[in-house]
């Protein structure tokens, strides 16, 4: 993969992360530091999970926030993709940024492309296969007072890390394994936080079966089991198994019939995307491996999700929860947030939160992590909480809360899982990275800034309220299109969420 081995990579890498706590501490002063910040978006995922996500390739755009740092006129930015950005969407950011200069700000950004819109590698991959585009990062950076950071950290990253001599302000990758299904359910246990009943890590179809017999044999009650690729993305590797069709098959056989009958069931397997088979699918688990989980059934059910960040001294800090918006044929695919989670479980969620990212800094994690749960509403009327799974990675819910914090230089309270804007004004979002509609097929970035600007749809840095567009070059092809809708109250968000939508609507209806 590179010139240097695996091992020498690895040990270049740990004399790298020493320096990090020094220029991590610079860093986050934001507004007097003096460094340069390099960001690699990539999504370095299995291509063929990633492919199962529309516009996966536009997904590079979604740490443009970081473009806000620029508002430190000593910070320099140099931001690399696959494919080159549109003017007019970085022109969008920078155009947020408030008391500098349009001009000064974008002196201090440099765009690096690989010009490879490929999606059968990841970008970091792709940059290591340009070694002048890898000289141009290096000439674009004050190596001295560099970090880098990325979407998730993976070998790739690491090795990129290593290439241009700048630590990365990110996981080391051969942690990795605490951030799939398995590792989680580890994590869970020694944190003692609860989760869902479910089986060991397996790499065959046939264990899978057993998997789900051994589990089912527990628990005689369950109705369904999901099926999860141990590296699934956003949920799209996730798949129900529906139990009630198994009954009259499993009454009266002896166990290698009962096996029999499961493995033949999972040709019936509802997947969480269209174009996913049990062909496809099972080639993925020699690959990624699979666990068989308890499905978790309530009349009152949400998806609560808690986000924390470990720095390079070993703290754990909060960072914010939120209430999960899932879709897809079983509301197992991520599709938005909104922020805070409910007053009900919210800092229930930031006790266990914190238990787990102990756990993960003592095995040596760093940056953010988040851990989806399971809320169910008891009888009592109390609520169940259920850890689901740990990223390791910037996940959907990082990208509107930093938006947020940058717009408005506020502040988190951890004391009532609330956030402040200096002002001393509560502040709430709903988010999505999954406004998706046939009609808006077509809709050039320039077409969405003319609705922007016609209809008054933008981020009002005075109010603090209104709308940050992302995904916006995955308009046109997919019609997909990302958004975080900021307001003083819930309501007003989800209003002003609701308002653009209908506006949309109405831009784009046939004539």
């Amino acid at each position: 993969m590179l010139r240097t081995n695996r091992v020498a990579i690895n040990d270049k890498f740990c004399q790298l992360q020493t320096q990090l706590r020094d220029r991590w501490q610079s860093m986050e002063q934001f507004d007097n530091s003096d460094y340069d910040l390099l960001v690699i978006p990539s999504l370095s995922f299995d291509p063929r999970e990633l492919r199962k996500i529309p516009g996966a390739n536009h997904y590079e755009e979604r740490l443009l926030f970081s473009l806000v740092r620029l508002r430190n006129p000593h910070t320099r930015l140099v931001y690399v993709t696959s494919q080159p950005l549109p003017s007019i969407i970085i022109e969008y950011y920078l155009q947020l940024l408030p008391g500098i200069p349009f001009s000064q700000a974008r002196e201090r950004l440099i765009l690096l492309s690989a010009y490879d819109a490929s999606v059968d590698k990841p970008l970091t991959q792709k940059i290591l296969e340009r070694p002048r585009l890898i000289e141009r990062i290096k000439k674009s950076l004050r190596l001295d007072r560099a970090i880098m950071t990325c979407f998730n950290s993976t070998p790739w990253e690491q090795a990129l890390s290593v290439e241009l001599g700048i630590p990365l302000w990110g996981l080391d990758p051969n942690l990795l394994y605490w951030g799939t299904k398995s590792g989680s359910r580890e994590i869970f246990a020694e944190a003692k936080i609860p989760f869902p009943d479910g089986s060991e890590l397996v790499w065959t179809k046939e264990d899978l079966a057993r998997m789900v017999l051994e589990l089912w044999q527990r628990q005689p009650d369950l109705r369904r089991i999901v099926i999860k690729l141990n590296e699934g993305f956003s949920g799209e590797g996730n798949a129900l198994l529906d139990l009630q069709n198994l009954k009259t098959a499993m009454a009266e056989q002896d166990e290698p019939e009962k096996l029999a009958a499961i493995e033949k069931s999972f040709k019936f397997l509802r997947f969480q995307t269209k174009a996913e088979t049990w062909e496809s699918y099972s080639s993925q688990i020699p690959k990624l491996g699979a666990i068989a989980e308890e499905f978790i059934e309530g009349k009152r059910k949400f998806s609560p999700s808690f986000q924390g960040r470990i720095a390079p001294t070993g703290e754990v800090e909060v960072l914010s929860t939120h209430d999960q918006i899932l879709g897809g044929p079983d509301g197992q695919v991520y599709l938005g947030c909104s922020f805070p989670a409910s007053a009900d479980y919210r800092l229930r969620l930031q006790v266990m939160g914190l238990e787990i990212g102990r756990c993960l800094a003592a095995k040596g994690a760093l940056e953010r992590y988040g851990v989806d749960f399971l809320a169910v509403q008891q009888d009592s009327g109390r609520w169940d909480l259920q850890a689901i799974e740990i990223n390791l990675r910037k996940g959907g819910t990082t990208h509107p809360f930093m938006a947020l914090r940058y717009l408005t230089n506020g502040r988190f309270d951890d004391r009532s899982g609330l956030f402040f804007s200096q002002q001393g004004r509560e502040k709430y979002y709903v988010a999505s990275d999954n406004l998706v509609k046939d009609r808006y097929h077509g809709l050039l970035p320039h077409d969405l800034m003319e609705i922007i600007a016609h209809h008054r749809l933008h981020f009002d840095s005075s109010r603090e309220t209104g709308t940050l567009f992302h995904l916006i070059g995955c308009l046109s092809e997919y019609g997909k299109l990302g958004l975080t809708s900021i307001g003083n109250s819930l309501q007003q968000a989800r209003d002003t969420y609701n308002h653009i939508m209908r506006v949309l609507d109405v831009e784009t209806k046939p004539d």
